[in-house]
């Protein structure tokens, strides 16, 4: 009779700190996100700036092995210390690091006659789809980590694609790439959130990485799109 207790208060007694590290994991995982755009709008600003962004649009080859090499290695770093507070450092670093990158399309449209206007947009735009994604991964009852693999397989295309067409310089390729990733990162992003939701992922900045290159991405394209159909000279 008391070893059935022990049983019931146990399995109870981890049903409830499951409950709480989940919940622990997916605010902590909010919170660095939301601090995460801190350091990606300063170094858009720095690039901006310092005409980061001029160079990168003058030797595009160079900006993709510089880009490849800074956001794989910091992955890697972020990985290797995610269990200590070091993890959160990188991750911010890669974040400014990211805002750097973005400055050349930045620069692109902000040289457009309604480029801020288009940025706003992309940026809500991009919000719409986090509240989207963020309300499907917390409501519906579907696991939708079957797609991982599938999604992951298109990410690798989209990275083909867009090295490939650095030398090809085919618009039509810029368009389906961009149309693409909207899609295939928007899935990754409804995939990473209801895994830290259902607890599936138990490591905050892990976690952040992961939707934060999805949101990322998502903005980019979405803003790649926008100034290639509504931009203005005038």
């Amino acid at each position: 009779m008391n070893d059935f207790r022990e049983q019931v208060a146990t399995r109870g007694y981890t049903g409830s700190t499951s409950e709480i590290v989940r919940n622990r994991v997916t605010r902590n995982t909010y919170w660095l996100l939301a601090l995460s755009l801190i350091p990606t709008v300063f170094g858009a600003m720095v690039g901006l700036s310092s005409g980061v962004n001029q160079f990168m649009a003058a030797s595009p080859g160079t900006s993709v092995i510089v880009f490849l090499v800074g956001a794989f290695g910091l992955m890697y770093l972020i990985e290797r210390n995610k269990n200590n507070s070091m993890g959160v450092a990188l991750l911010l670093a890669f974040t400014f690091f990211m805002g750097v990158m973005l400055s050349r399309l930045l620069g692109h449209v902000l040289g457009m006659g309604n480029g801020a206007q288009l940025i706003m947009l992309a940026f809500g735009g991009t919000a719409v789809v986090f509240g989207t994604m963020a309300t499907v991964a917390s409501t519906s009852k579907r696991d939708f980590s079957g797609m991982q693999k599938f999604l992951f397989i298109g990410v690798i295309m989209l990275i083909v694609a867009s090295v490939a067409n650095i030398f090809l310089q085919l618009s039509a390729l810029v368009l389906t790439v961009s149309v693409l990733a909207i899609g295939i990162f928007s899935a990754l992003l409804l995939v990473d959130l209801q895994r830290v939701i259902r607890g599936g992922e138990t490591n905050y900045i892990s976690a952040t990485l992961a939707i934060y290159l999805d949101v990322y991405n998502i903005f980019a394209n979405l803003l790649m799109l926008l100034g290639i159909f509504g931009g203005s000279r005038e």
